[in-house]
């Protein structure tokens, strides 16, 4: 069965602050994977997030929250000594069970690679 989500009564309203996300799918141009771990924080339409795992040694992320949409920057450190930054757009979704999914689209900065991905709330 598929989960589903409403995102009209509820993802706009609910709190990213202390959520823990992991990479459900990713374009082949991106370095986010199932090992990559977000712990997300959230005060008053700003969020910032750390993250690590796979391919990422250290990476962070700061932008805004309006509503559903998150739209931020982020920049990380990967494996093989490489360093990377980009943009991205997030709309927010609340799954059946309650988590939380990102559906992203993003753009490199570093590189000219553009691509999209999901990430959920893992417990």
């Amino acid at each position: 069965m598929a989960a589903s989500f409403d995102p009209v009564s509820t993802s706009a309203s609910v709190s990213l602050e202390g959520r823990v996300f992991a990479g459900v799918s990713n374009a082949d141009t991106g370095q986010v994977s199932s090992a990559t771990q977000f712990r997300y924080h959230e005060d008053g339409g700003v969020v910032w997030a750390e993250y690590d795992g796979g391919e990422i040694v250290r990476g962070y992320l700061v932008g805004t929250r309006d509503g559903d949409r998150l739209s931020f920057r982020y920049v990380h450190l990967a494996t093989d000594g490489a360093t990377a930054s980009g943009v991205c757009d997030s709309v927010i979704q609340v799954l059946s069970d309650g988590r939380v999914r990102f559906k992203e689209s993003w753009a490199w900065e570093s590189r000219p690679e553009t691509g999209t991905s999901v990430v959920e709330e893992i417990r």
